[in-house]
């Protein structure tokens, strides 16, 4: 059959989460986009349950948290290699201190509708099988029920998970182990479920999280030591999850039926480089780790949110491509950074010998009396942590940082996520008088007050905020010459014009 062409500015390989809520960005920005999807349907299962603190500030910023938290559970505390001693999120400086409870297939249905809404084309039962580039853009093959389809494109992003298609036609290698411990997890119907949501279990013979989904339908995932080095091909069954659950857990709850049961190891990989030129990797394309802590889903949301304004801003004309290098240099450090923080859990958690559990038990005891660590494991858990580096020594030590939804007063909406719905850039001006800069079209002037100045916003005169929500240029002292330096640092728009006195 004759192949279709269509042409469109960037192609989203992949509709899963972080393929679409990069499309939905990607349109937000202006930006034409079309997203393939090879399954028919959306995923069923639920590889990742939880949504991160701050992947709910991303939301609010487009103000469509609320969707999460209409059915979510808020829990205050989340896990550090299933320690008893959990780590408290309660008192992290958010309006969101907790672990929402909100499985990923909602979370995929959610940010689908989103990009729905926007008018993103999200086509399905389309796999692709090929992507060259050169010099004037992209060209994406797909074999579709109909034929084969081609898409030209200016850029292409794959998001479509380890076996990235778009990766592999970028030459991008994954670095990294392939997995020695071996695991089983599943999803099954109880006749016999405890009292509590969540069971956390360690013992001597493992490890073990069971977490309600439904009713009598739990989540089980044992680390059971005695089998964790027998690597097996065949499909697991629900004997053998009953198997690991009762050498862990001592009871199999009276699980009776599966729902899903899937194998998972300690495999971690990091993409060498999230770009080739015209083809970028966001999400679990660029990064695989094993499922310890909820990261990977959330990690891979903010990939597409640092991405999408990026890449917008190329694709309108706005920057040179080389803005798109910032992604990697942003990007790569936090990704490498969770890989070793997953693996820091596989190593206390699966770990049978004596000087193991003896770590094991040193760790949990720094948890529980040295309360300056398990703020800094939950901060860097949450994504409330962080930051990207400044250019230079003199540059403001707020550049780089997240932005909190701090409330204001003097602007049209009262909170700083509030006017940050337009994915654009922000300046606002905290001293009064000559802002020193005009509005454009993908900068917004905001004269403002703070109501309440937290810790190193005291003497904040001025800053501009990225659309991710972090600070690009901040100062204690607003002038000409410093509104000047500090949007020349990044696209904030074509018709931008610095204001004279």
């Amino acid at each position: 059959m004759k192949s279709r062409v269509t042409d469109c500015e960037v192609v989203v390989a992949g509709g899963g989460p972080v393929g679409c809520w990069l499309a939905a960005e990607l349109k937000t920005a202006g930006v034409d986009v079309v997203v393939l999807e090879r399954l028919a349907e959306p995923d069923v299962h639920s590889k990742a349950l939880t949504v991160l603190p701050r992947t709910l500030e991303l939301f609010a910023m487009r103000g469509i948290a609320e969707r999460w938290l209409e059915t979510g559970v808020p829990v205050p505390s989340s896990h550090f290699a299933l320690m008893n001693t959990r780590l408290d999120f309660s008192t992290l400086e958010t309006h969101y201190p907790y672990v929402l409870f909100f499985p990923q297939a909602q979370t995929t249905a959610l940010l689908e509708e989103r990009a729905l809404e926007l008018g993103v084309p999200l086509l399905r039962e389309h796999t692709v099988i090929a992507a060259s580039q050169d010099a004037g853009g992209v060209t994406v093959i797909a074999e579709t029920p109909s034929g084969s389809a081609t898409f030209r494109a200016l850029y292409a992003v794959g998001c479509e998970g380890g076996s990235s298609p778009i990766r592999r036609c970028a030459c991008i290698e994954l670095v990294g182990s392939s997995s020695n411990l071996h695991f089983v997890l599943g999803d099954v119907v109880v006749d016999d479920p405890p009292d509590l949501p969540t069971v956390t279990m360690n013992v001597e013979a493992g490890a073990f999280f069971m977490v309600r989904l439904g009713e009598n339908v739990f989540r089980m995932a044992p680390f059971d030591l005695a089998t964790m080095h027998d690597a097996r091909d065949e499909p697991p069954t629900l004997d053998e999850l009953r198997g690991a659950v009762i050498r862990v857990a001592g009871s199999d709850y009276g699980m009776h039926t599966a729902l899903w049961i899937t194998r998972y190891g300690n495999a971690a990989f990091l993409a060498d480089q999230y770009r080739e030129r015209r083809l970028l990797l966001a999400g679990d394309s660029a990064h695989l780790f094993p499922p310890l802590g909820g990261q990977g889903l959330n990690l891979g949301l903010q990939d597409a949110t640092n991405l999408a304004w990026k890449l917008a801003a190329v694709v309108n004309g706005s920057a040179p491509d080389e803005l798109l290098d910032t992604y990697r240099a942003e990007r790569g450090p936090l990704g490498a950074d969770v890989v070793d923080d997953t693996l820091a859990q596989m190593a206390l958690v699966a770990n049978a010998t004596r000087e193991g559990r003896a770590l094991r038990k040193r760790f949990e005891s720094i948890l529980g009396t040295h309360p300056s660590v398990n703020r800094e494991l939950a901060l860097r858990l949450s994504g409330l942590a962080t930051a990207y580096g400044s250019e230079t020594r003199d540059d403001h030590p707020l550049i780089g940082r997240r932005v909190p939804d701090l409330e204001v007063e003097g602007a049209a909406e009262r909170s700083i996520f509030g006017l940050m719905t337009a994915a654009r850039f922000v300046f606002l001006n905290l001293a009064g008088g000559e802002p020193f800069a005009e509005a454009s079209d993908r900068l917004d002037v905001v004269p403002a007050r703070l109501v309440n100045r937290p810790v190193g916003w005291e003497t904040l005169q001025a800053l501009l905020i990225r659309p991710d929500g972090h600070v690009g240029w901040a100062t204690n002292e607003l002038t000409r010459a410093s509104a000047e330096r500090g949007l020349r640092r990044w696209p904030v728009g074509q018709t931008r014009q610095v204001a004279t006195t």
